[in-house]
């Protein structure tokens, strides 16, 4: 089970597809919408698929549930270091939890910026310009959970005071998360009331589209899709994200999918191998790019070959890769960051003050615990 966009399923196919011709083995993908995608319950899906594609946030719930194998097998030590000396950021050991290794990255992602060089030939370096291209209505922002909480997460990690990732404490000091707050409204009260409602997907549809009114989407995640000449009217550019503090383009909220086998798989080996496989270096910057996926393997994102076509999406994004921040991933983390991105739109779009906002933050978060 996969997650339905061309980058999340045509690559499963493709890879699926020339592990038969190598193996015998008969891999079949499913999909599921986007939205399922981050809120399914993954013991669900153990329990009727032997692969699956998840979220590193999922580790700590997955864990203790029971319901995933863990890759790091005796004999294959070596394939495990080369990924891992290979990880685009922290996206290998994102998928590492209790000491045990539960997923391989097969796609690397974080919040990046997009925009349309036709119509911004130089794109914000900084969120004080992102604020000033916002009051003249020119910038789109994802707020649709649980993407109001991952810009939230980037601006505290890239001022230097990053939310919490283990508990149960507050998320963030107060004074701290009021800036943060602060800094989104800036750019919300000015985005269109509409961008609540929307993920990085529609965002990146709008922006390179016909008569696109607006030409940045400062934080999202990237999509090597719009990079591509004639995918859509207009071809994105994809660059670093704006800073709002001092440290560079640091902070963004790390995503990415990884390959996981299911505990209850009765082909559990095959499972395996296909994962490793899928998920190493040969692979990941040959027929797994080449179909459509967003490489999860540092040696992919080095490539000319992979950079040519998409505009070096990968090097040109790549410094926010490595500096990007990883999500909390303990048991009660996926629910909390779908209520918390709720909350926070809800006191952005009413105008509540930041204080009150984020001391909300601080309460779901340690009751996530």
């Amino acid at each position: 089970m996969t997650w339905s966009h061309p980058r999340g399923y045509d690559p499963m196919v493709a890879t699926a597809k020339a592990f038969k011709q190598k193996t015998g083995v008969e891999i079949v993908w499913d999909k599921r919408s986007l939205q399922d995608f981050e809120t399914f319950p993954v013991e669900e899906l153990a329990r009727a698929y032997d692969l699956i594609v998840i979220d590193h946030p999922h580790v700590g719930q997955i864990t203790d549930e029971g319901c995933l194998t863990p890759l790091d097998v005796p004999g294959r030590e070596a394939e495990r270091d080369a990924m891992a000396r290979h990880s685009v950021g922290q996206s290998y050991p994102s998928y590492n939890w209790a000491g045990r290794q539960w997923a391989f990255p097969i796609d690397a992602a974080t919040q990046v910026m997009a925009y349309r060089p036709d119509l911004l030939p130089t794109p914000p370096r900084t969120w004080d310009e992102v604020i000033a291209l916002a009051r003249a209505g020119k910038v789109t922002l994802p707020m649709r959970p649980p993407h109001a909480m991952m810009s939230f997460f980037t601006l505290a990690a890239n001022l230097g005071t990053p939310c919490a990732t283990t508990g149960p404490g507050d998320l963030v000091a107060p004074t701290a998360g009021a800036r943060v707050v602060e800094l989104l409204r800036a750019v919300t009260d000015r985005i269109a009331p509409g961008d609540f409602d929307i993920d990085p997907i529609v965002a990146s549809e709008t922006l390179a589209g016909d008569n696109s009114p607006v030409s940045v989407m400062p934080l999202g995640y990237g999509y090597l899709s719009y990079a591509l000449e004639n995918f859509r009217p207009h071809r994105l550019k994809f660059t670093n994200i704006p800073v709002a503090g001092t440290l560079g383009p640091v902070g963004s909220a790390l995503g990415g999918t990884g390959i996981a086998v299911s505990a209850f798989s009765k082909h559990r080996d095959a499972a395996i191998d296909y994962a490793y496989w899928v998920a190493g270096e040969e692979i990941q910057k040959t027929l797994y790019a080449a179909s459509g996926g967003q490489p999860g393997h540092g040696r992919a994102w080095e490539d000319d070959a992979v950079n040519a076509p998409v505009a070096n999406f990968y090097r040109d994004t790549r410094a926010t890769l490595e500096g990007a921040f990883v999500r909390p991933r303990h048991n009660g983390y996926m629910a909390f960051q779908d209520a918390a991105s709720q909350r926070l739109n809800a006191g952005l779009k009413s105008g509540e003050a930041a204080a009150s906002i984020v001391a909300a933050l601080n309460t779901l978060f340690r009751e996530s615990f």
